[in-house]
């Protein structure tokens, strides 16, 4: 039992027990004492418990929790902390409740749609992204995250029609543009692939794994000198070596891109906000596929 019920039940119990002798001075104490047990938080305190660890955060929450679930904010850092600790029927429980009382937040709609996706629910996730784009749809993110949803189930092209509407809104997102990128790799467009990655490559939050796919597409198109200009800044010399190797292997003799998408297919496409996923150790002949991953 929480502390607040626990507060809660104590009174009710003393107020039982002590009816006959009430008084005013009791009367006032108890009544104090109910509002303290169900006196939200200060700004200060909530603060202080997001610096916690998960579980602590999660318990907090709850307890805010239990004195108004229907309060936004304690529903969304309620439902994150559950995230965090794993505990996602739970976070989709008090999302839910949430959601009938503020049916067109998309805040919530997005955590929703995102711990969905975290569980492997893709339609789903995909239905409460659609509606976030209705409800939000000056928010590339939103359509970012749609068009996660439509990869993830092999509609490249309505993907790929939803990170363009999140570009107009937010062109240079790396996010946005590195998952475009990966989703044109998956339809054979290496150069329009190459054209994306090299606008998140550049972008300062880009890092080592959005490097490492731009080399790959690079790779992928027989440009060996430039895939290891790419890749110099983020892999070893000898793991470069080892991956235009592996590449020339690939496409001499020429092959047909569905030859080559079932030797070096993308991985799945994860959940919109999640980093990119590249190589950490040298390409093998038996683990290509593992080489090219879509940002979440």
């Amino acid at each position: 039992m929480s502390s607040a019920k626990t507060s809660l039940a104590l009174i009710a119990f003393a107020l039982a027990a002590g009816a006959c002798a009430s008084t005013p001075k009791a009367d006032k104490e108890a009544e104090l004492a109910m509002q303290a047990a169900m006196r939200p938080a200060s700004p200060e305190e909530r603060a202080a418990a997001n610096r916690a660890d998960p579980l602590t955060r999660a318990n907090f929450w709850a307890k805010e929790s239990n004195k108004n679930a229907e309060d936004l904010e304690v529903a969304l850092e309620f439902a994150r902390a559950l995230r965090e600790i794993g505990s996602h029927d739970r976070a989709i429980d008090v999302l839910s409740r949430t959601l009938i009382v503020h049916p067109d937040n998309p805040d919530l709609l997005m955590l929703l749609g995102r711990i969905q996706m975290a569980i492997g629910d893709v339609p789903t996730a995909g239905r409460v992204f659609q509606r976030a784009t209705e409800v939000a749809p000056e928010r590339s993110e939103t359509w970012a995250a749609l068009g996660t949803t439509y990869d993830r189930q092999g509609q490249h092209r309505l993907a790929q029609t939803s990170y363009l509407k999140a570009l107009e809104l937010e062109p240079l997102r790396t996010t946005t543009l590195t998952n475009y990128g990966l989703s044109l790799v998956l339809t054979g467009d290496l150069a329009g692939a190459e054209a994306k990655l090299r606008l998140a490559a550049a972008n300062p939050d880009s890092g080592a794994r959005v490097t490492e796919n731009l080399a790959l597409v690079l790779g992928l198109q027989g440009k060996f000198e430039d895939m290891k200009l790419v890749s110099a800044a983020a892999a070893p010399d000898q793991v470069v070596d080892q991956n235009v190797a592996l590449l020339r292997g690939l496409i001499k003799p020429p092959r047909s891109w569905d030859a080559l998408s079932e030797t070096a297919k993308p991985v799945r496409v994860a959940d919109a906000e999640t980093p990119v996923a590249a190589p950490t150790a040298p390409v093998t002949e038996d683990a290509p596929k593992r080489t090219l991953r879509q940002r979440n």
